[in-house]
C-alpha cells in the first residue's frame, strides 16, 4: 500500500506508554518509514492486471480470506484504489487519504474485486479531521454489515486481523500488483499512535504479512468486530489504523450506526 509518512516514538492510548507517531516525510525516506496505503495513479502507470503471475497472491505474506461479506473494493473514476467496509445500507467507512479522486464506485460483498457482489456509486462524502471518511452510496445495499467496535475493543498485545486487495509485494509501482482477490494477514496490536493526519491511531507489527498499497481504507478486525481503518504501512514491519473506537460518536452522528 503507498505514499509518504513515518515513525516516531511517542504516543498513548491502550493506557500504556508505548507509543508510535506517525508524521509527514519526504518522499526520498520513504521506503525507510510508513507510507500511506492508497495507489496514486500517474501517467505511466501500467493497469493493475487482474491475473497474479508469479507474485505471491498476498497482502505481502497472510492469505486469502475466506469469509468477510462486509468488504468493499473502492475505485476512483474507475480504478482500483482502496479498500472498505459497508456499515449500513448506504454508508461505506474508508481513509480520507481515499476519496480525494472523486468518481467513487465500490463492489460490495465479493471476495473477487472483478466481479460478484454489488456495486454501487458513491453520492455524497464526509471527511473527518483524522483518516477516516464516510461515502453514502446512491442505493441501499443489502449485506452484512461491519460492526463497529467499541472503546476497549482491543488490546495491547492482541493479535487481530487486517484485510485488503493490496499489493503483494513490494514491487515498485504497487497498481501493478494488487491482488484480485481479498487478502487477509494476522497483526499483533503495539499500542497507540497517530495516523497520516495526526489522529488517533492503533500500530501493530507484522505477524504472517504486512498491509501495502491498496489496502488503504480496509478493516483491521478484533474478535469480529472492526476497531480500524488502515493509513499508513512501512511494507515491513509496521502498521498504523485510525482508530474507530475514539471516533464513533462521529460515525454515529452521519451514518447512524
Amino acid at each position: 500500500m503507498t505514499q509518504d509518512t513515518p515513525v516516531r516514538e511517542k504516543s498513548r492510548v491502550f493506557g500504556i506508554e508505548e507509543h508510535l507517531r506517525i508524521t509527514r516525510l519526504i518522499p526520498a525516506l520513504a521506503a525507510a518509514l510508513l507510507s500511506l496505503l492508497a495507489l496514486v495513479p500517474s501517467a505511466s502507470a501500467a493497469p493493475a492486471s487482474t491475473s497474479e503471475g508469479g507474485v505471491t497472491p498476498y497482502i505481502i505474506g497472510g492469505g486469502y480470506a475466506s469469509n468477510a461479506p462486509w468488504a468493499a473494493r473502492l475505485f476512483s473514476n474507475g480504478r482500483q484504489t482502496c479498500s472498505a467496509t459497508i456499515i449500513a445500507p448506504t454508508w461505506i467507512l474508508t481513509a480520507r487519504h481515499c476519496v480525494s479522486g472523486g468518481g467513487l464506485s465500490f463492489r460490495i460483498g465479493s471476495l473477487d474485486q472483478t466481479s460478484g457482489g454489488t456495486v454501487a456509486n458513491g453520492v455524497q462524502t464526509h471527511n473527518h479531521s483524522s483518516d477516516l471518511s464516510l461515502v453514502r452510496l446512491d442505493r441501499s445495499v443489502s449485506a452484512t454489515y461491519a460492526r463497529l467496535g467499541q472503546p476497549g475493543s482491543v488490546t495491547v498485545g492482541q493479535n487481530v486481523q487486517v484485510y485488503g486487495w493490496g499489493a503483494t509485494s513490494q514491487c515498485g509501482s504497487e497498481i501493478n500488483c494488487q491482488s484480485q482477490y481479498l487478502k487477509v494477514a494476522n497483526v499483533t496490536v503495539t499500542g497507540g499512535c497517530t495516523d497520516a493526519y495526526g489522529g488517533n491511531a492503533i500500530c501493530a507489527r507484522r505477524g504472517d504479512g504486512i498491509t501495502a498499497g491498496g489496502d488503504s481504507g480496509g478493516p483491521m478486525m478484533a474478535g469480529g468486530v472492526q476497531v480500524g481503518v488502515a493509513s499508513t504501512s512501512d511494507r515491513q514491519t509496521t502498521t498504523a489504523y485510525t482508530n474507530v473506537t475514539r471516533y464513533r460518536s462521529w460515525i454515529q452522528s452521519i451514518a447512524g450506526v
